[in-house]
């Protein structure tokens, strides 16, 4: 999946000569976190946050306080070392960015331009979709050995269930490098019967373990 399909293209944005005060009416009115800051040629010069915000002032938001503040125009305050995505950039490659940056929005820029945004709720939106944790159905967990079609293998197990497999997540066992651990997801609601063909077939079903029941 890349960016482009999660982005949000309609951007609220700023440009450096507005104040601190427009910024914060303009996350109020379109209850936003973040505000990218744009020149007259849509170019991205700046970002502002709610975190930014709050640092000007405790009391940020109490418009009565600290009015001198208030007036200040936000290229006095917004972060100017953004760091910016493309719109053909991978979502997965773009998780791990947030996550090395600790940042909680990507500006998307295309031919110098600003075309969208990204933020934390866009990616957790996107893992649960991915996962299919949003509908019905079971979660297996079986541990493998890092070898070619044992994937194939429990497919064609599930298969012969009649399920259908909402989503698969692969990640290595840090317990041993020669195995790794499959989490599938599948659309039923007793996954009793499977995890016991899965089991004769010599698979090493983690999860679910259901105790007082031999499988």
């Amino acid at each position: 999946m890349i960016v482009e399909e999660i982005m949000k293209k309609n951007v609220v944005t700023l440009q450096p000569d507005n104040t601190v005060a427009e910024a914060i009416q303009a996350m109020e009115t379109h209850n936003i976190r973040h505000i990218p800051i744009i020149d007259n040629e849509a170019h991205l010069v700046g970002l502002v946050t709610i975190s930014r915000l709050k640092e000007v002032t405790s009391s940020i938001f109490r418009t009565n306080e600290n009015p001198d503040n208030l007036k200040k125009p936000v290229d006095s305050i917004m972060e100017r070392n953004v760091i910016i995505g493309h719109p053909l950039d991978f979502v997965e490659e773009v998780a791990g960015i947030f996550y090395e940056h600790k940042i909680s929005a990507l500006p998307i820029i295309k031919d110098q331009e600003l075309v969208g945004i990204i933020t934390e709720t866009d990616l957790l939106r996107t893992m649960v979709e991915l996962t299919g944790a949003h509908q019905p159905g079971s979660q297996i967990e079986i541990r493998v050995p890092n070898i070619s079609g044992v994937l194939s293998d429990i497919a064609g197990i599930i298969r012969n269930r009649h399920a259908n497999i909402l989503s698969v997540l692969i990640y290595p066992d840090k317990q041993d490098e020669h195995y790794k651990i499959l989490v599938i997801r599948v659309q039923m609601m007793n996954p009793i019967e499977l995890i016991q063909e899965l089991k004769e077939a010599g698979h090493q079903v983690l999860w679910p373990n259901f105790p007082g029941i031999s499988l």
